[in-house]
């Protein structure tokens, strides 16, 4: 068989992609004919590894494939590396929060890239101190109640921020005076009520003054050649703002926060990172292909749905199969009274009435002419 025929025979199973990114290799590596033909093979040989069979149950696969493996995992939390008595979670329940598609992860936490200028330990230790949101309580030696004034006395730990703290003071509280004097601030309420008062401390020792709004700890590391900064707490938006951080490649485990910053696809991108990560620290080894194909059912409306009753799960057409999946009897009187039909399309349907399944064989009807 000639050169050409062979490349034919290659080209009759490969994507027109896929060839063209053969030939910009083949080009950047200056492969020879012979080279490029066992490269060419090679991507063949993966490439039908990859694929699956028409009327494969994919779906059903890919459940069995994470979930199998899930019941293994350890189901408790560790201490982050480097400061003590701060849980992290993994495992199991990291898991469970993925798939369900928490709105807040029970323990939300970036991972800082710092541009080339910056990626040093000096620079990194310097933003990873910035970064960290000091309130009210964290600057202060002492705060009490001035009855007498129905004032509230602040003693500044440090009289350089006396100033930007009487200025975040007047900003976020309403209807009162605020004086300084030398590290003193005197906050001076328009009520006598001694409970409005207290409130009102509260309020004012958990103000920001320092720092991003909800990053509560931060730790540096070194990752081969980059210098990379975790945080406890999460605020993507206003960490990109900072212009010694590579905004290519920080991202937050916080789903929903990815989602409104930079959009469903870099959602979708978290999904399978953070379910990947979680499964690896476990030791499993679980397909990519699996994990990619639920993050592209969670997310393919353009947002991103939980797989669950109120998620894909609930949004099933199928009557029967959201009712095998929870809540059956709501389910089927919705159904009943909606005056709903079900016309057995998909799996589960047809295994609960007995009939065959539209998957594999099961997808083909067999005509048989006889002679006359």
């Amino acid at each position: 068989m000639s050169e050409k025929s062979q490349t034919n025979s290659h080209e009759d199973n490969l994507p027109s992609k896929l060839l063209e990114e053969v030939e910009n290799v083949g080009k950047e590596m200056r492969l020879n004919a012979e080279k490029k033909q066992k490269l060419l093979e090679e991507v063949k040989k993966v490439y039908l590894q990859g694929r699956f069979e028409p009327a494969e149950g994919i779906g059903i696969i890919a459940a069995q494939s994470i979930s199998e493996p899930a019941t293994q995992m350890t189901m408790r939390t560790y201490h982050f590396a480097g400061t003590a008595g701060i849980r992290v979670t993994y495992g199991l329940p990291r898991l469970i929060e993925i798939f369900d598609a928490k709105k807040t992860p029970e323990t939300p936490m970036m991972t800082i890239y710092l541009k080339r200028e910056s990626n040093n330990a000096t620079e990194a230790a310097k933003l990873a101190e910035f970064v960290i949101e000091k309130k009210v309580m964290n600057l202060i030696n002492r705060i009490s109640l001035n009855l007498n004034e129905n004032a509230i006395e602040i003693e500044v730990s440090d009289k350089r921020r006396v100033d930007v703290m009487q200025r975040i003071i007047k900003e976020s509280v309403k209807n009162v005076n605020v004086r300084s004097r030398e590290d003193k601030i005197s906050v001076i309420a328009k009520t006598d009520d001694v409970k409005e008062l207290q409130k009102l401390k509260e309020k004012i020792l958990m103000l920001s003054v320092t720092g991003v709004k909800g990053i509560k700890n931060a730790l540096v590391r070194k990752e081969e050649d980059d210098w990379i900064i975790n945080t406890i707490g999460t605020n993507l938006s206003d960490v990109l703002k900072i212009k010694e951080v590579d905004e290519k490649k920080t991202f937050t485990n916080d789903i929903y926060e990815i989602e409104s910053v930079l959009g469903i696809e870099a959602a979708r991108s978290v999904i399978i990172r953070e379910a990947l990560k979680t499964m690896q620290e476990q030791a499993l080894d679980v397909d990519v292909r699996y994990v990619t194909l639920v993050a592209d059912i969670m997310t393919f409306s353009g947002a991103v749905d939980s797989i669950g009753r109120y998620g894909v799960a609930g949004a099933k057409t199928s009557i029967l199969a959201r009712a095998a999946f929870e809540e059956t009897i709501k389910h089927l009187v919705k159904a009943s009274i909606r005056n709903e039909i079900d016309n057995l399309q998909g799996i589960f349907e047809n295994v609960m009435v007995g009939q065959i399944v539209p998957a594999g064989t099961g997808m083909f009807d067999l005509i048989v002419r006889s002679e006359e």
